[in-house]
């Protein structure tokens, strides 16, 4: 099955509902997105301010539109509100290929479990429905926090791509590359739901 752009894909579990994100999202991302400059410090789009949350949004919607990513966004439903957003993208059909990235959480939501019951839903559809073979992650080198939870939810460490990729202020930065391949997934699968 390939990843179907006009499909409105909703995932949820008793912790999470990820659904695909619409331009009235912007409403429920700004407070999330504007209480920590420090939150996209290691993105490479910025979006800290209600012009360049706009911006990410529209992009995000407009990438959509042009089969490059899948944006979603993160509602929590332990805490009854939205957490922030992430996107399947870099997809391959021919190699069965997909990524789980633009991933971003509020400061509240971090380090509770949200994050790891959304890798364990977009994984799930990817291994399970989509039959995709392999599933990829990538973080700025700098970033320990998204490389411990990528590492955490089974991320492989699979290299590091020198000035890979330029940010907002210039700065060229490394980025870590993670994967996890199908016949590991029933594993950590395991994993997850413990």
């Amino acid at each position: 099955m390939d990843l179907d752009f006009e499909k409105d894909i909703i995932l949820e579990n008793n912790r999470v509902l990820i659904r695909p994100m619409v331009l009235e999202d912007y409403g429920h991302l700004l407070p999330i997105a504007t209480e920590d400059r420090e939150l996209a410090k290691f993105s490479p789009s910025q979006f800290y301010t209600p012009e360049l949350l706009s911006k990410y949004v529209s992009k995000a919607i407009d990438d959509r539109k042009n089969k490059l990513r899948y944006p979603f966004v993160i509602y929590d439903k332990a805490a009854n509100t939205y957490g922030g957003s992430t996107s399947y993208l870099n997809i391959s059909i021919p190699e069965r290929r997909i990524e789980i990235g633009w991933t971003w959480l509020g400061n509240e939501f971090q380090k509770t479990g949200l994050n790891r019951n959304c890798k364990y839903l977009l994984m799930g559809y990817a291994f399970d429905e989509l039959k995709f073979e392999r599933v990829e992650l990538k973080t700025d080198e700098r970033n320990i926090k998204s490389k411990t939870a990528i590492e955490k939810i089974g991320g492989k460490f699979e290299g590091i791509l020198r000035s890979h990729t330029v940010m907002t202020d210039g700065f060229r930065r490394n980025t870590v590359y993670y994967g996890i391949l199908k016949d590991e997934w029933p594993e950590i699968k395991k994993q997850l739901e413990k």
